[in-house]
Formats: C-alpha cells, sequence, structure tokens
C-alpha cells in the first residue's frame, strides 16, 4: 500500500514538474514573440511604405501580418518578404536585428538607403538575403560576412563600393552571390565556397586577375569591369587582337647558376667583358636592321602616317585592330588589313559600304581614329570611333564567325537595305580572315539597358510611364517592320540592344546576324540568356515566334525594372516570366510593378493591358503566341485615357511613395490578352 502510494506521489510530482516547465516554455515563447512583434512593429513605424502594409497590431502574434511567417508554433518569424512595397529610407537599429531566428529576408525593389544595422550579426540563422534594387550605399555589409548559414546574397543594383571582403569565406554555404550594378571596386577574392552555382559581380569598378576559383562562370559574370582580365575575359596583359610573337632578340637572358645563388657569388671580370662585348654587337646588329628598313621603305616610296597614342581607355581603331597598345599602324595584324595581299588580294583593304553608306571615309580614317569600349557581348565586342573629321560611329567587332566571305557579304548587304526610324542602321562592313567589322550610326542616349538598370543612386533620370510605353510601342514596330518588310529574325533581342534616340525614341541593333555563327557557338548559347524562348535552348535556331517571346520578356523588364539575366527574382533564382506568373497567380499583381511607376496617378489599368499582352507573348507554346504585327496592333489598341495627364500632356507624379501603391489592381488572368485585342 504504502508502495503505490509512493509511486503515486512520484507520478504527480512529475506531471506538476512537467506542467511548470511547459508552462514555463510557454510563457518565454509568447515572450520571444511578443518582443519579435515589437521589433516588426517599431521597423514599420519608422520606415515610410505603402498603404497596403497595413498590419492588424491587435493580433496577439505577427505571423498573420502581410508578408511575415512564422514557424509551425508560431513562436518565431522565420521569413519577412516585403519587396516592392515602398520602403523609404534606412533600416533602423534594434529592429529586424532582433529577429534572431529569422531564415529569410526579402526587401529588394524598394527606396532604402545606407547600410544595414551592425545588429544584422544576430541573424545567426539567415539563410537568404535578397536586398537588389535599392539605394543602399557604403562598403559591403561587414554584419553579412558572420552569418555562416547563408546560402544566398543579393545586393545587386545599389550604390555600394569598396572592395569585396575575403571573409567572404567564412560563408562555406553561399551558393547564390549577386552583386552586380553597384560600384565594389579592387580585385575579386578568392571565393573557394564548392557550393557556389551562382555569381555576378559586373557593371563595377572591379580590377585585376579573375580568380581561378570563379573562372568557370560566364564571361557575362564579369562584363562591364573594364580592368578586369583572365579567365572568360580577356587574357591578362593582352591586346584585343593577336600581336606579332617577339622576336628572339627581345628574349631575357637565362639566369646563370652564379645568379640563382642568391647574390653571393660575383661574375667574374672576364665574365663581365663578354656581356659587354655581346650586349655591343647586338646592339650594332639592331641599329643595321633598322637602317636597312628605313632605307628600303624609302625607295619603295612607301608612305604611312601613325597617328599619336591615345591615352586612358580611348585609343586608335587601328591599335584596337593591330593588337598594339600604343601606336597604331604597328602590327603585323593592322598591316595585313591594308596591305592589299593575301587571298582576296586588292579588295582586301576595302571598307564595303551597304545602301548608299551615307559617310565618306575609307578604312584608313577608320584605323586612325579614336576608339573607346562601349561594351562586350556574345557577338563581339563594340567601339565607340571618332574620326578625325569629327564623325562618330560605332565598330562591332565580332568573333566566332563561321559564315564564308560570299555568305558573310549576302548576309550584310540584306541587312543593309534595312531603314527604318525604330531600327540602327548598318552603314558599313569589312571581311577578312581575319578580322570581321561592322559600322552603324552611334546614338548618343545609350541602351535602354542602362537607363533602366543603371545606378539608382542620387542624380539618376528615372524612366516614366509614357517613356517606356513610347519604347515598347517603338520596338514593337521595329521588330515588325524586320519580320514583315525584310523576312528578318532579329535572334538577339534584349534591353542592351534597344538604343535610345535623343527623344527616348528606341531603335533595335544587333539584328539578323545569327545566320552568321554556328547554332552551337557559345555566341548563339549565351546570347539571350533571360530572353530565350524555351523551344530556342532546344533547336538553337531562332524564329518569328522566339523573337515575340522575347519581346514579351523585354515588356516585362519594362513593366517590372527587373532585369531578366540577374537570375535573382524570387527566393528561388527563376526566371523572369515564371517569377511574374507566381505573383499573379498569388492575386499579388501589384507586386510585379517597378516601385518607380508608383508615384504616377492612374495608369495602373495600362500597366495591366501591358503585362496581359507580355504575358501573351511569353506563353510557352510557341502557336498560343502572337505575331509581332499582332502584338503591336496589341500595344497600339491599348486605351490610354486623358484623366491621368496634366494640360501639357506629362504624368502627374507624387512623392509619396504611398500613392498609387494600395494594391487595388483590376483582376486579370495571365494567359488571357484583353478582349478588345485579342490576335
Amino acid at each position: 500500500m504504502k508502495m503505490r502510494m509512493r509511486m503515486k506521489m512520484k507520478v504527480i510530482v512529475m506531471l506538476l514538474l512537467s506542467t511548470i516547465v511547459l508552462l514555463l516554455q510557454l510563457q518565454q515563447s509568447n515572450s520571444e514573440i511578443t518582443q519579435e512583434k515589437l521589433a516588426l512593429q517599431s521597423f514599420i513605424n519608422q520606415v515610410p511604405h505603402a498603404s497596403r502594409v497595413q498590419w492588424n497590431t491587435s493580433d496577439p502574434t505577427p505571423c498573420n501580418w502581410f508578408g511575415i511567417r512564422c514557424d509551425p508554433s508560431n513562436t518565431h518569424v522565420r521569413h519577412v518578404r516585403l519587396p516592392a512595397v515602398g520602403l523609404v529610407g534606412p533600416i533602423p537599429p534594434n529592429t529586424i536585428g532582433r529577429l534572431t531566428e529569422l531564415r529569410v529576408l526579402s526587401i529588394h525593389n524598394n527606396r532604402l538607403t545606407g547600410n544595414f544595422p551592425s545588429d544584422f550579426s544576430n541573424l545567426t540563422y539567415l539563410r537568404a538575403i535578397y536586398v537588389g534594387t535599392n539605394r543602399f550605399s557604403g562598403e559591403f555589409p561587414a554584419s553579412l560576412t558572420q552569418l555562416t548559414r547563408l546560402a544566398r546574397i543579393d545586393l545587386a543594383h545599389n550604390n555600394f563600393s569598396g572592395p569585396i571582403p575575403f571573409q567572404i569565406n567564412n560563408l562555406s554555404n553561399l551558393n547564390g552571390l549577386y552583386l552586380q550594378n553597384n560600384n565594389f571596386s579592387g580585385q575579386i577574392p578568392n571565393i573557394k565556397s564548392a557550393n557556389l552555382i551562382d555569381f555576378n559581380a559586373s557593371n563595377n569598378n572591379l580590377n585585376g586577375s579573375i580568380p581561378e576559383s570563379l573562372r568557370k562562370f560566364p564571361e557575362s559574370s564579369f562584363a562591364g569591369n573594364l580592368q578586369l582580365c583572365g579567365g572568360p575575359l580577356q587574357a591578362c596583359n593582352s591586346s584585343f587582337f593577336p600581336s606579332p610573337s617577339p622576336s628572339p632578340e627581345a628574349g631575357v637572358v637565362p639566369s646563370s647558376p652564379a645568379d640563382v645563388s642568391g647574390g653571393k657569388k660575383k661574375l667574374s671580370k672576364g665574365a663581365i667583358i663578354g656581356i659587354s662585348v655581346a650586349a655591343a654587337v647586338l646592339f650594332l646588329l639592331l641599329l643595321l636592321c633598322i637602317v636597312f628598313f628605313l632605307l628600303k621603305k624609302r625607295k619603295s616610296g612607301a608612305t604611312s602616317k601613325t597617328p599619336a597614342a591615345v591615352k586612358g581607355p580611348t585609343r586608335a581603331v587601328g591599335a584596337i585592330a593591330g593588337g598594339g597598345a600604343g601606336e597604331a599602324g604597328t602590327s603585323s595584324s593592322k598591316d595585313d588589313l591594308t596591305s592589299g595581299t593575301g587571298p582576296e588580294g586588292g579588295e582586301r583593304n576595302k571598307l564595303v559600304f551597304v545602301n548608299g553608306g551615307g559617310y565618306s571615309f575609307d578604312l584608313e580614317d577608320l584605323l586612325r581614329a579614336s576608339a573607346e569600349v562601349l561594351g562586350k557581348g556574345s557577338l563581339g565586342t563594340s567601339y565607340k570611333a571618332v574620326l578625325e573629321e569629327g564623325t562618330t560611329v560605332v565598330v562591332k567587332r565580332l568573333k566566332d564567325v563561321i559564315a564564308s566571305k560570299r555568305e558573310f557579304e549576302g548576309q550584310l548587304e540584306v541587312l543593309g537595305k534595312c531603314k527604318h526610324e525604330n531600327v540602327v542602321p548598318l552603314r558599313a562592313y569589312y571581311f577578312s580572315k581575319d578580322e570581321k567589322l561592322l559600322v552603324y550610326d552611334y546614338l548618343s542616349n545609350g541602351s535602354l539597358s542602362a537607363l533602366l538598370h543603371g545606378s539608382r543612386g542620387a542624380g539618376r533620370t528615372t524612366l516614366d510611364w509614357d517613356n517606356r510605353m513610347k519604347i515598347a510601342l517603338g520596338t514593337a514596330r521595329g521588330l515588325t517592320y524586320l519580320h514583315v518588310s525584310n523576312n528578318l529574325v532579329h535572334g538577339n533581342i534584349k534591353s542592351s540592344n534597344i538604343l535610345l534616340r535623343s527623344n527616348q525614341d528606341p531603335a533595335v541593333c544587333d539584328f539578323g546576324l545569327s545566320p552568321l555563327f554556328s547554332p552551337n557557338s557559345a555566341s548563339n548559347n549565351n546570347r539571350v540568356a533571360g530572353y530565350r524562348a524555351p523551344e530556342v535552348v532546344e533547336t538553337r535556331k531562332p524564329t518569328f515566334k522566339s523573337d515575340v517571346y522575347s519581346f514579351g520578356v523585354l515588356l516585362l523588364e519594362l513593366l517590372t525594372g527587373k532585369s531578366p539575366n540577374q537570375a535573382s527574382l524570387g527566393d528561388e533564382g527563376i526566371d523572369l516570366p515564371r517569377w511574374v506568373q507566381s505573383v499573379v497567380r498569388e492575386e499579388w499583381t501589384a507586386e510585379v510593378f517597378d516601385v518607380e511607376l508608383m508615384r504616377y496617378h492612374n495608369i495602373e489599368e495600362e500597366m495591366v493591358q501591358l503585362l496581359q499582352i507580355a504575358m501573351t507573348c511569353v506563353s510557352t507554346v510557341p502557336d498560343q503566341r502572337p505575331s509581332m504585327p499582332e502584338a503591336l496592333r496589341m500595344v497600339e489598341e491599348m486605351n490610354r485615357g486623358e484623366s491621368n495627364t496634366t494640360d501639357d500632356g506629362i504624368r502627374q507624379s507624387s512623392d509619396d511613395p504611398s500613392k498609387g501603391s494600395d494594391g487595388h489592381t483590376p483582376p486579370m488572368d495571365p494567359r488571357t490578352p484583353p478582349s478588345s485585342v485579342t490576335p
């Protein structure tokens, strides 16, 4: 009996202790979630935001708030997702940094400024941070290098500066690092994370050699850093074009054993005399060769003009074409361009103008022009060339061309006949065994990509809705002209190939060049990453319908302000069309649009109409896409009201980020175009 009583007492005591422990844990959990709720309240109270972020503070936990997700027991905040909700200003300290169990922080596409608070180092469980397309500044956030569980970091499209820290190697789980379109400088550290599969540091101020561990990534991951070299870019200490091999006389005399012994042994007197005599003989031979060359040149009556070397990033086109780093006309490659020798005979030095050309210079004039790199793409490198008489053109040096001379000339003659206000005209071309050059008009306003995705810091010129519509319409007209009037597939549609005139009228360039390249070449495979239609991944052959798909992606880029190449959309790294579909499917259509458009009143209906057209164009099945003329008609027939313009025809705007962003957007089906514009 006593034994039973003791057993019961033990059970009761254990139950009491368990209950007390559970109560203490529950009290602690309630206390922690209450603290996290207060931290979030403090954040949203101090940071201006769009009106659709309405948090019900009467809820006992923040787990049901917009953009907030908790763990299954609702005791800790795990995810904060507030993209494109008009957040403005710096992140206050002692707010987000108090969410110690946070796994995902997604606040991209806002207008947040400054640097991260130091208390971000408390977020030790953080696995992914997405802060791209804001206005953050300062150096790479040091607190991030302490968060060893981080797998993805997106800092793209901000104003970060300074070096990329070597401490990034602390993040052994890192599989995605996006640093493009910032102002990072210095050398790229050797990042040794075995898990790193996505990396982009393009359009910064980085220099030096690309580390061996990062050379597996494509050229696009490093483009726009003019002082970077190695790996997928140009080899370090080499010129754009192959230079002649150095002569044996220029070689370095091998060190003798006495030299290698640490300098303790001195050369004998006889050795010194021998070296001196050999050097004198070598100098005399070199001098005789120079005199002989000058006499022979004078005797043949040859004349040449050698332009002065150009300092900085600008050089003579001849130096670029010849591979020299200084004066033009000194290398064998440049001599080949102008000598009139070789398989093509006298035609080798001929710059061929198409359809009249519109210019009066020749190849010699072009080679004497000063030039600077405009950009390096999958087709080749483009240079801005300023001729001596003041004419400015763009010279594009193609790479990996497989077309024969006849095929090349035939295709270029067809392209030269394309004349339309929304198409950049081809003026001339040059073909030789080693070099293929194209000459285009120079448009000083740059590309849509630079305007849309350039630095978003102070002084940035924003692209308003009217100009985005003008660019969409003009691009559609240019592509329709190529398809209908010339039976030409563009094959390389992307925002960097939409150039802008002074009035923001667009003109498409780099069209119709696909037949010059092998379908399996790197140029064709990487040409339109982010814009490429699904079927082209298999066939490697662009078509009229794949052009329509790329145009649809371009429309999504205009609407969202996101680059299809940034590969960091959402939290899964999906492409732009799928990201838009996923957001619309969740009935968060307003989240799709560029935050910079939210200042304009009464344009939501037009944005949704253009979004519907874009989603029709990016249908996965080619037959479900409209033709380019049908897509043009859809854009032209969009119902553009007058109520949202001032007397002078300019859109009204507001500096209040909450205006026009309340999320009350007309519903839409992403698979169906507007009934009034069905193709």
